[in-house]
């Protein structure tokens, strides 16, 4: 079981310890941050209203297993930076479980009939995994994000129905 408490300050060094490359922080934040991540970036993006940061914590260990936010800069809530930090917590199942999270306290947050989130096209698993959530790619949102003067990456912008 998990669940999601407050992101503060003593959670800055796990983030941080994290996000081993820029690759990593991009894919995770977009261009929210500049590698590398530092504790002053994190102070002002916690300074920011309508982005409610949560660390994601498995209930029986107690153990901080990851990071997400509750974006609330839209028309529409969405879900935003949402990480399983340490690589061997990857593959367990734990992302349904977050997804269903996060819907839940955006609901409890701003009522909405519709929640909406952003991924790279090269993250297939989850795309997958948003899918099987109930979430559909909206082709006519979809942009291209440069990552470096020569790359471009396919961001995909995906909705969710709610019935309230």
């Amino acid at each position: 079981m998990l669940k999601l408490e407050p992101f503060t300050p003593k959670d800055f060094s796990r983030l941080i310890g994290w996000i081993d490359t820029e690759r990593e922080l991009v894919q995770f934040a977009g261009d929210l941050f500049t590698y590398p991540l530092s504790e002053n970036q994190l102070h002002t993006y916690l300074s920011q209203e309508k982005l409610i940061a949560k660390k994601i914590i498995h209930i029986e260990s107690g153990e901080v297993i990851g990071h997400c936010e509750l974006n609330f800069l839209n028309e529409h809530p969405r879900l935003s930076r949402i990480l399983i930090g340490a690589k061997q917590n990857r593959g367990l199942g734990y992302g349904a479980k977050i997804i269903r999270l996060m819907v839940d306290a955006i609901q409890k947050e701003i009522p909405s009939r519709q929640v909406e989130l952003r991924v790279f096209g090269y993250n297939t698993n989850a795309i997958k995994l948003y899918e099987k959530e109930g979430f559909v790619i909206q082709e006519k949102h979809t942009l291209q994000f440069q990552y470096t003067d020569d790359e471009f990456w396919t961001n995909y912008y995906m909705t969710k129905q709610l019935h309230n």
